[in-house]
């Protein structure tokens, strides 16, 4: 399936949004960055709102990797955007921490 590798940058967030979050989600992954911030992974986020292995119309989400979106055949550029803008919305939504494209979008 054609994709472009790793799609988000996994995010930094402060020591107390990531405190907050441990609380509610004890195992989740995480990664020393500097003194004040974490670092979150992206995938494990994506994850864990269902999106690995997940499509919207024919653009996906892969079903090893949650990071890589995957063109499951004929989708088109706006087929992407829409997935990852809603992937984007639904990790907000449940974590309260906004994800950046890694890929540039043109």
């Amino acid at each position: 399936e054609g994709n472009a590798g790793s799609f988000f940058m996994n995010p930094l967030v402060s020591k107390d949004k990531f405190n907050e979050l441990l609380k509610k989600y004890p195992q989740m992954p995480h990664y020393d960055a500097v003194d004040t911030h974490e670092k979150i992974p992206a995938g494990w986020m994506i994850e864990q709102c269902g999106w690995k292995g997940a499509s919207l119309g024919r653009a996906g989400v892969d079903d090893r990797q949650a990071l890589v979106l995957v063109n499951r055949g004929g989708a088109t550029g706006e087929e992407v955007v829409t997935l990852y803008k809603r992937i984007i919305e639904d990790v907000r939504a449940k974590f309260g921490i906004e994800i950046h494209p890694e890929v540039n979008v043109i």
